[in-house]
């Protein structure tokens, strides 16, 4: 048997961004009919809520969208998650920063919201934060929704990149 392909998010304590997308993309695998295929998890750059669960105010965006949301513990980033990884999606241009110094090479990092098709187009030159996924953090259940919505704009093309890629191998 093929080993799956593996897909980490990321974003700052591994709380509200990248649980969402990993919640929302495992969904969406799993509707492509790619769920036993792929496997799809998350982590943060900081320690910070490290053993933390998901935000209460993400897992309620989650599941008021469908989405069943899974009890988890917070984790950071470390080197070796980035070697076993076949795509890490930051969700900022800081955490990609972050992640292709501690990756050295070794890892395919990308913005998440490359894969948006109404995203703006970010060539060589132009600056990589306008594919940020907005953070949530420090405002109301309106900011998770927004931010829930960037998150599932980007889903689609990600699987469609998954796809492709599997049939490479």
């Amino acid at each position: 048997m093929t080993e799956p392909y593996r897909i980490m998010t990321v974003c700052t304590g591994n709380i509200c961004r990248s649980p969402m997308a990993e919640v929302v993309l495992r969904d969406r695998l799993e509707r492509a009919g790619l769920g036993d295929r792929v496997v799809v998890d998350s982590t943060g750059v900081s320690d910070e809520e490290r053993g933390n669960p998901i935000d209460r105010r993400a897992r309620t965006a989650l599941a008021a969208r469908g989405y069943p949301v899974p009890d988890r513990a917070a984790r950071q980033v470390r080197a070796d998650d980035l070697a076993h990884r076949d795509l890490v999606l930051a969700m900022t241009s800081s955490h990609a920063r972050a992640l292709r110094r501690l990756a050295d090479g070794e890892a395919a990092v990308a913005m998440y919201r490359s894969f948006d098709p109404s995203a703006p187009r970010v060539d060589d030159g132009e600056p990589e934060h306008l594919l940020d996924v907005d953070d949530p953090w420090y405002g109301g259940p309106e900011n998770f929704e927004h931010c829930l919505d960037e998150i599932e704009a980007a889903a689609d093309g990600v699987v469609a990149h998954v796809r492709a890629a599997l049939t490479d191998r």
